[in-house]
């Protein structure tokens, strides 16, 4: 459900009041905007022996609305206490040892600081360590500022550059779209450090995409507002027969590098996309109808924030498509989730994937 209070006073006697059974935890998803004092209510839930995760969001959603403020806070069936793996910011990532998984596929919900480093390289450790055991859904919390800063929590504190997988005990079927359209390309990332091209067929990564944008766009794309006109043209990783997997380029440094959310390999073949409100809308709703291709009792989403800053007023059309297919399931299935700053899904039944500017639905059942 979702509670606009923004006082962890508050927020700490909602949970303590929700029917909770054992061996179940408590997802908290908080909006950032005049958040409450984390650091006083995870001291309450921990003095009233509460198991919980969640983390901080440029904004929840709750049926067919977004909220910059307030709680989105859901019990769920879990098989052991959410697991913090801490120094995402390091090449030492070190995974705990995970609790022995049942047969049924049950899902990994995977929460990430996403302004850190080295999110693809612990996805491919959590990966290797788990393979198609699971399902695996979550995202990226953070600010819409882009200035790193705790963002995660658990009983054991509020951090960041950190991960926390809680295994649930439920099934999810999960829908994976983006909707943008191929402009150009592809183009080589020929120069790449992590999440940095430095580097696009060999030549200075800015000067390349510049041309390009400007070309299509007729618009002067500057450094110093590189992001209002960037959000409308992010990288494709391409992927042979599937969608691209979006990369977000938010900003460019005095070097004509290319920061985005989300690693890039060096040498990989990149198109230039671009979006139109239709098909990013069609796209959520086609999502949400891969989640419901079974029955379904709730639904989980995560839905990255440059798609509202793109879409405008629109972003309410996408939230009533995704709300629209999920009444059209059968069952009155209420979507609620968050904004993320990056998505994370299984894609099909290969690799675990970091995405952006994407819409990742989950349809959950027993």
């Amino acid at each position: 459900m979702y509670f606009p209070t923004t006082k962890a006073e508050e927020i700490v006697e909602i949970v303590c009041q929700m029917k909770k059974k054992e061996g179940e935890v408590v997802l908290i998803l908080l909006g950032e905007k005049d958040m409450p004092d984390v650091e006083q209510m995870i001291s309450g839930l921990n003095k009233n022996g509460v198991d919980f995760f969640g983390g901080i969001f440029p904004g929840v959603i709750y049926d067919d609305r977004k909220y910059e403020q307030g709680a989105v806070i859901k019990v769920l069936p879990a098989l052991t206490s959410p697991y913090l793996i801490k120094g995402l910011n390091t090449n030492q990532i070190e995974l705990p040892d995970f609790i022995s998984l049942p047969d049924k596929k049950y899902t990994a919900f995977v929460l990430v600081d996403g302004l850190t480093s080295n999110i693809a390289l612990f996805l491919s450790l959590l990966f290797d360590r788990l393979g198609n055991s699971v399902r695996y859904f979550g995202g990226g919390a953070g600010s819409l500022t882009l200035k790193q800063q705790p963002c995660l929590f658990t009983k054991e504190g509020f951090i960041q550059d950190a991960a926390v997988v809680t295994f649930i005990k439920l099934q999810c079927n999960l829908g994976v779209r983006h909707g943008w359209q191929k402009v150009i390309g592809p183009i080589v990332a020929t120069k790449t450090c992590k999440n940095v091209v430095l580097e696009l067929n060999w030549k200075n990564a800015f000067e390349v995409y510049r041309e390009i944008v400007e070309d299509d766009s007729g618009v002067k794309l500057q450094v110093e507002k590189f992001y209002d006109l960037a959000m409308r043209y992010p990288f494709g990783i391409y992927k042979e027969r599937a969608e691209d997997i979006v990369r977000d380029p938010i900003m460019a440094n005095e070097k004509g590098e290319l920061i985005c959310v989300g690693e890039v390999p060096e040498n990989s073949l990149l198109n230039i996309l671009k979006g139109e409100s239709e098909s990013l809308i069609q796209a959520a709703g086609q999502a949400t109808k891969e989640a419901c291709r079974t029955a379904i009792h709730s639904s989980l989403v995560a839905d990255c924030v440059s798609r509202t800053l793109f879409l405008g007023e629109d972003f309410t059309k996408e939230l009533a498509a995704v709300k629209e297919n999920l009444v059209r399931a059968g069952e009155q299935v209420i979507p609620a989730g968050m904004l993320t700053l990056g998505e994370i899904a299984s894609y099909g039944e290969t690799f675990l994937e970091f995405f952006n500017k994407t819409i990742v639905v989950g349809g959950c059942y027993e």
